[in-house]
């Protein structure tokens, strides 16, 4: 009797020591995406082996990162959050691991490969790297082209599977819904005014199914706005930007004018650029405060007050990262820095229609609404 209670209260003990090592279970009605949204960025590890060699010689690149929104390695490029690299540096090289994370966190490391009998790298790299970007007759890199993620947008097909032999067919089940919120978004800095406002909207309050542009971009990028793809054409004293999805636009003034002040608030807002060395800074501001910053039902409403300033910067002759910082003191608790984006030019050299009409959309997702399609 002993040995069988000293068993049961082993167990206890080891069932009360494995509850206490679990993390705590996300409060009733919070998605626990939307709590991994907001956990900060932290690079966990960064080493190259060996760090010194001779010409020719390989070393070995490995990293890991925790909760990272964006994550590269200069000057590779864009990198998986975890991952080992076998490179062969002509040159004495310093690798920089930056990445960046939810409520604007970020971290940085870097480590260094000495090659023996040569000097450090990242000099004639980025004087190579300049080189090969488009200029126009003025000297400031061409921003000119067509841009997107770089690959179509992949779509799933609508038809349901078709039955088994001898089976009965069914109608089609609502599809789930999709967990949203897994980038850093502009209503994770909302106020608590803000917030109680957002519980009372819904995907089906979207102004975009009514044909309204969106202030910001679905993907954090303005120049696609609602959608995937965006032209830029540049002249000496203006650059505009053109969307493919609702073909919405903005002009922007490089000439050193002033923000206008005899305009109507708009779904775009006023712009006015400069540039800062290699870098277009392009400030806008007067925004109509009916739209969202984003589509696809994320309910991201903001305030007249919006203002944003987007940083663009070529940086070969086939992409483009873009900066921005927005700021929104009626409905934002801090300004947001939204990560780096980078866009590839696109194999062809001029956008489409994707228009829309408004009549069809919104009494859709009306009439969805009512039967909680999508959400059971």
């Amino acid at each position: 009797m002993r040995s069988a209670g000293f068993a049961v209260l082993a167990a206890l003990v080891a069932g009360s020591a494995f509850a206490a090592q679990q993390p705590a279970r996300a409060p009733a009605g919070e998605s626990p995406y939307r709590i991994a949204g907001r956990l900060p960025v932290r690079i966990m590890s960064f080493d190259v082996q060996p760090k010194s060699i001779k010409p020719g010689e390989k070393v070995t690149l490995t990293w890991a990162a925790e909760n990272p929104q964006s994550i590269t390695i200069d000057p590779i490029g864009r990198v998986a959050p975890r991952g080992t690299m076998t490179l062969t540096p002509a040159a004495t090289t310093t690798y920089t691991l930056s990445v960046t994370g939810a409520s604007n966190s970020a971290d940085k490391r870097t480590v260094t490969v000495t090659v023996q009998g040569t000097t450090a790298a990242a000099a004639s790299a980025a004087a190579n790297m300049t080189k090969s970007v488009p200029r126009t007759a003025d000297g400031h890199p061409d921003l000119s082209g067509v841009w997107w993620p770089g690959t179509d947008v992949p779509l799933a097909p609508l038809a349901p599977r078709a039955p088994a032999a001898g089976a009965t067919p069914t109608a089609p089940a609502a599809p789930r819904a999709q967990p949203r919120n897994l980038r850093p978004r502009f209503a994770n800095l909302y106020q608590p005014s803000a917030v109680e406002k957002a519980k009372t909207l819904s995907d089906k309050d979207d102004p975009a199914l009514r044909c309204v542009p969106v202030a910001f971009g679905t993907l954090n990028i303005s120049l696609y706005g609602l959608g995937f793809v965006g032209q830029i054409v540049q002249t000496p004293n203006l650059v505009v930007m053109l969307t493919e999805t609702y073909h919405s636009f903005k002009l922007i003034p490089t000439d050193g004018r002033k923000h206008r002040d005899d305009v109507a608030p708009s779904f775009r807002g006023d712009s006015i650029g400069h540039w800062e060395g290699d870098t277009l800074v392009v400030d806008t501001t007067n925004f109509a405060d009916t739209n969202w910053m984003h589509a696809e039902g994320e309910v991201s409403f903001h305030s007249d007050a919006l203002h944003i300033v987007e940083r663009y910067r070529r940086v070969d002759k086939n992409t483009l990262e873009v900066d921005a910082t927005v700021e929104d003191p009626k409905v934002l608790t801090g300004p947001w820095k939204v990560p780096t984006q980078t866009l590839r030019l696109a194999p062809f050299d001029q956008i489409m229609e994707v228009g829309c009409t408004g009549v069809e959309s919104a009494t859709l997702m009306d009439a969805a609404a009512k039967v909680n399609y999508g959400k059971k």
